[in-house]
């Protein structure tokens, strides 16, 4: 399938689950999230959920994070749609988001972090069998991912899907993908 086509088949079957399915398929994907070894791990960069599209609730693994590994820095993303470029920010809390013009939380006043990230959790719509994702379309990740060597992790809601046919050479490979029931290497 072409991403297009992908796109709009996962919105719209995430849009038709229910709250408490999603809340399950969440709860499933942080229990799967809880077996990774975080002993290496500084510094965690970390999407925050588009909740009206239902993308994994990644706020119950910065709280379990926050629980469990309170040494481990948590930044987040901060998007400047003019350049298509992202920049990290130290996560400070809840209370230090705020929506967007398109209705993605951002941090306001959390530190920049251009220092090393030892593992990304990146967000996705699908991803197939050799690691590729499909994301919103505007490159973002991708274009943050070719400069730094850190885990590269997806999540998703759904199981991987055999191949996206229209994969090209900026599409960067991710080197897991945590989903419900399983994670998987590539």
């Amino acid at each position: 399938m072409l991403k297009a086509e992908i796109r709009k088949q996962v919105l719209k079957e995430r849009l038709l689950l229910s709250v408490s399915e999603y809340k399950i398929l969440c709860e499933a994907l942080l229990n799967e999230f809880k077996s990774i070894d975080f002993s290496q791990i500084k510094t965690l960069h970390i999407f925050l959920p588009i909740t009206e599209k239902k993308e994994p609730n990644t706020f119950l693994l910065i709280e379990w994070l926050n629980k469990n590994h309170p040494e481990i820095k948590i930044i987040v993303p901060k998007a400047d749609f003019e350049t298509a470029l992202m920049s990290n920010h130290e996560y400070l809390g809840i209370g230090d988001l705020k929506k967007n013009l398109y209705n993605i939380l951002e941090p306001q006043k959390g530190s920049l972090h251009e220092g090393e990230i030892n593992m990304v959790l990146i967000p996705l719509l699908a991803f197939d069998k050799q690691g590729y994702r499909v994301g919103y379309g505007k490159g973002f990740y991708d274009r943050f991912l070719q400069d730094i060597n850190a885990q590269k992790i997806g999540l998703s809601l759904y199981p991987a899907i055999e191949k996206i046919d229209d994969v090209n050479e900026h599409d960067i490979r991710l080197d897991f993908c945590i989903t419900p029931t399983e994670i998987i290497k590539f």
